[in-house]
């Protein structure tokens, strides 16, 4: 049973006049999977998880966790059964060679299917200071995740520069989390067989 059922409607408040509902948004931790380049964004990974300390469980595939020489259908059956099943945010940090990252298409596309053993979760994307640009109120789409940024257009997923205010943070992890099952989201690019190289993807 939910907590907040054990309360009268015309008794909204709880104790020094906070409001229940409050008291649980407050209160809510998210398990967020975190989804970056390994090799050049570990740094912000780990700055992530400070930030998020007491707000969020962060949770990530690492290097070695996952035999490469697998089918690319075993990894996604692997990373969706035992690292996104009970996750329900994923958050992209995007540097400046994220999307070409193989890992980073599979953990997103697994994490937007809605099955029995993984259940869809919310979607962001956070653009990283290592993410090469002239102007921090743009971003070239074709360098972010694909797969993000057809999500982004569907508006199942939103995408925000890096800050390092907690609550900014809580907020938006809140707002995926909340938006997962009201729109529904866009899986159909193709799946990354390789890691990819070049400036940019190709529509």
């Amino acid at each position: 049973m939910d907590l907040r059922d054990l309360f009268n409607n015309d008794l909204p408040y709880f104790g020094m006049g906070i409001r229940l509902e409050e008291l649980f948004m407050n209160n809510t931790h998210h398990k967020v999977f975190v989804s970056y380049h390994h090799n050049n964004d570990e740094y912000y990974r780990d700055e992530f998880d400070k930030l998020t300390d007491g707000i969020v469980i962060p949770r990530s595939v690492e290097i070695g966790d996952i035999d490469p020489r697998l089918s690319v259908e075993t990894i996604r059956q692997k990373i969706r059964d035992e690292y996104l099943r009970d996750s329900t945010v994923t958050v992209v940090l995007i540097g400046a060679q994220t999307w070409q990252r193989k890992h980073v298409d599979w953990e997103i596309g697994s994490s937007i299917r809605n099955t029995s053993l993984n259940p869809r979760s919310g979607l962001l994307g956070i653009i990283l200071p290592t993410y090469p640009r002239s102007d921090i109120k743009h971003y070239d789409p074709y360098t972010i995740p694909p797969r993000l940024y057809y999500n982004i257009q569907r508006n199942f997923a939103k995408i925000y520069n890096w800050t390092e205010n907690k609550t900014e943070l809580q907020n938006r992890i809140d707002e995926a989390f909340n938006n997962r099952n009201k729109i529904e989201p866009d899986n159909s690019y193709p799946s990354f067989i390789n890691n990819r190289s070049g400036e940019q993807w190709q529509p």
